[in-house]
């Protein structure tokens, strides 16, 4: 049974959401729900209307990945403790697995942002695919409920989860470690920016090192998760 959108009003749909609803696995009945999860808010400042961006979707698409990460960890992994299943959840949905997600389903073609932000490469940032991705999530569930969400997070998780032979390291300690280990200071993040609205706030934090030659950057709806995120990708610039 679909659920009724409590989000504001339509959107008109888009002709590449056609595909994106094949991937997805849902015809939607509101396609302006879709629609609305592809539309970053770099595409509505200035209207008068700002409610059709996706960070209300993305808001309700955080918690239902979560849930449902959640619960097929618990089925996957009947024996662990919780001290082993966070680590595990936190990496599956972390800002780098979401954005290897939608590259591959191909959501940046389907984006609509601003002219002068597509000519920046916005469609192609990670913190930007992730958003997209959790508000698409968000839309799935608004429309055709938590089976459907369900279905497709199994699906397009199932690579990341098959990878999961043991339980992922916090990545704040190995940066820790790492920086320690080649005789350099700790690891300092710092807030980078405050976006979205006030009840579903997201947090840009960098990490760095000094001595090390790069800067990590993670975006997330809590300053921990964001730093955590910040901390993989400087681990991941970094080739630890």
């Amino acid at each position: 049974m679909a659920v009724r959108n409590p989000l504001g009003p339509a959107v008109h749909a888009h002709p590449l959401t056609d595909g994106l609803e094949a991937l997805l696995g849902h015809t939607f009945l509101r396609p302006d729900l879709l629609r609305q999860a592809l539309t970053h808010r770099s595409a509505v400042q200035g209207r008068a209307r700002r409610g059709h961006s996706n960070e209300r979707l993305e808001f309700v698409g955080d918690r239902v990945l979560g849930l449902v990460v959640a619960e097929w960890l618990a089925e996957r992994f009947p024996d662990e403790a919780e001290g082993k299943l966070g680590p595990r959840l936190a990496h599956l949905v972390s800002q780098p697995v979401l954005a290897q997600v939608a590259e591959d389903i191909g959501l940046a073609a389907a984006l609509d942002v601003s002219p002068g932000e597509a000519k920046a490469g916005v469609k192609r940032r990670a913190t930007v695919l992730a958003d997209a991705l959790e508000a698409a999530i968000g839309a799935l569930y608004l429309d055709g409920g938590l089976d459907k969400a369900s279905a497709f997070i199994r699906r397009a998780w199932e690579p990341a989860m098959q990878g999961q032979t043991v339980p992922p390291r916090n990545p704040k300690s190995s940066l820790q470690e790492w920086a320690l280990g080649h005789g350099l200071p700790l690891p300092s993040y710092a807030l980078a920016a405050r976006e979205g609205p006030p009840h579903a706030p997201r947090f840009v934090i960098t990490a760095t090192v000094a001595g090390a030659n790069a800067t990590g950057t993670g975006s997330a709806g809590s300053k921990q998760a964001a730093e955590q995120a910040a901390a993989a990708d400087l681990l991941n610039q970094l080739d630890v």
